[in-house]
């Protein structure tokens, strides 16, 4: 899909990637939802660091929940939802893990290879798109 509005931001290192999480979760808010996109290793877990430390939580408790499908961060000013949807196949996997109960639920949803399930993201998503470059080099495309 298309991005509209897309501010575009190159991080230089995993720090700089973890700063671009903490400036976007200064405009989020419950209920948000944030689409990761990107291949292994792009950034998407260091970003999501930056996010849990700006709405205030502790960066250091966030890990890849590959192995989980979801981690809960409730240690900030509203509560984070790190979902890994890559090992997935199906829409009813995914209902299982209670996606539907979390997008109730009151805090921000973050969703890795949230491509794979595009059609279940609710309207107003924001997209975050990773492009490995040179090295520690990322390109992050954030729009909706």
């Amino acid at each position: 899909m298309p991005l509209k509005h897309v501010d575009t931001i190159i991080s230089k290192s995993p720090e700089e990637t973890i700063q671009a999480g903490v400036a976007l979760a200064l405009r989020l808010r419950s209920g948000d939802v944030v689409a990761l996109c990107g291949d292994l290793g792009a950034g998407k877990t260091h970003f999501t660091k930056g996010v849990v430390q700006g709405l205030g939580g502790d960066a250091a408790e966030v890990c890849s929940p590959t192995f989980t499908l979801v981690h809960e961060y409730r240690g900030g000013r509203v509560p984070v939802f790190h979902f890994d949807l890559y090992r997935l196949e199906s829409e009813r996997e995914l209902s299982g893990v209670g996606w539907e109960d979390y997008l109730d639920e009151d805090g921000v949803m973050l969703v890795e290879w949230a491509h794979k399930f595009e059609s279940r993201l609710p309207v107003g998503t924001v997209f975050v798109r990773f492009e490995i470059g040179e090295g520690d080099e990322r390109k992050l495309e954030i729009g909706v």
